[in-house]
């Protein structure tokens, strides 16, 4: 069975992707996040927010979370097992009984990293591959 390892990321829906950065950079200190259009990333170290400008009112499709997992091929078999709606696409999305949004990414596939004691007291052993670790370096995080 996969184990949850952490949380990616939280996707929130705004309706004016500069004034949420405006008035959360009022109250945090927001680094210039990465952007793609309609969209802003504020990094956390090695986890990030993302902003999705527009509301969407007939769906909460810009509103998810991600999951951090140690084997994405086992979690998407349990998915299937368990009958979840997984969505098309490259990406392994799905929602809940509830109709939440959740994106689930493996380890080592992102620049999400834990502390090996805390890899070892979680009993995982899991790795990053280079290109993960060179993101890391490239934020100055290992």
């Amino acid at each position: 069975m996969p184990r949850l390892v952490g949380i990616n990321h939280v996707a929130l829906e705004v309706g004016d992707l500069e004034g949420a950065l405006e008035w959360y950079g009022n109250i945090f200190d927001l680094e210039a996040p990465e952007r793609e259009p309609g969209m802003a990333f504020v990094d956390m170290g090695d986890q990030f927010l993302a902003f999705s400008e527009g509301r969407r009112q007939s769906s909460d499709d810009g509103r998810h979370f991600g999951l951090v997992v140690d084997d994405k091929a086992a979690t998407r078999a349990a998915l299937e097992a368990a009958g979840a709606e997984i969505l098309p696409g490259q990406r392994l999305n799905f929602r809940d009984p509830w109709g939440n949004l959740v994106q689930v990414v493996a380890y080592e596939d992102i620049q999400f990293t834990k502390a090996p004691e805390i890899l070892r007291g979680m009993q995982l052993a899991v790795g990053k591959p280079e290109q993960a670790l060179e993101e890391l370096r490239a934020k100055g995080l290992t």
